[in-house]
């Protein structure tokens, strides 16, 4: 049997085996990369909070996305959407890093809005995340037009942008 070129399980879920850098972006197969988390884990609300502080801290937002990921789909159902929402906040912070502004702004308003309605479960200061996400989206969405009509894009950088999550 042939190796498959596309990192497809046995079900034909993608799998990429490529390496990533801190922001989750694919390096060239062979290279060396940041280590991934682990999918599928089980983990308490407060190893979540706690592991994924420490991958924002980092400057790993798309790490922490993972973790929150995982929340989201291991969690009670009642508690889904702040874990989505989450999630949002990350890969938005992650998108903003990377450079692409509109969309890290739409992740991270998404993200806000999903996490609203709860009231600190966990520990979380969910008004505190709510602000810091939109004031973050409207930062990295004000982007600048250039002489020759172009736009300056607005990356951040995502340890020093990285929120408190409590």
């Amino acid at each position: 049997m042939t190796e498959n070129p596309r990192d497809r399980d046995g079900e034909g879920r993608a799998r990429n085996a490529r390496p990533r850098d801190g922001l989750g972006r694919p390096l060239p197969y062979g290279a060396t990369g940041v280590e991934r988390q682990p999918e599928g884990v089980v983990r308490t609300p407060a190893e979540t909070v706690r592991e994924a502080q420490a991958l924002l801290d980092a400057g790993k937002p798309f790490h922490a996305h993972e973790v929150f990921e995982d929340a989201w789909k291991s969690g009670p159902e009642e508690e889904r959407a702040l874990w989505r929402g989450m999630a949002q906040l990350a890969v938005g912070l992650t998108h903003a890093a990377r450079g692409n502004t509109a969309g890290g702004a739409r992740l991270l308003l998404r993200g806000a809005g999903g996490i609203a309605p709860y009231r600190d479960p966990h520990g979380l200061d969910i008004g505190g995340l709510v602000a810091w996400a939109r004031e973050l989206a409207a930062r990295v969405d004000a982007s600048e037009d250039t002489a020759d009509g172009g736009t300056t894009v607005r990356g951040v950088d995502a340890a020093r942008e990285a929120p408190r999550l409590s």
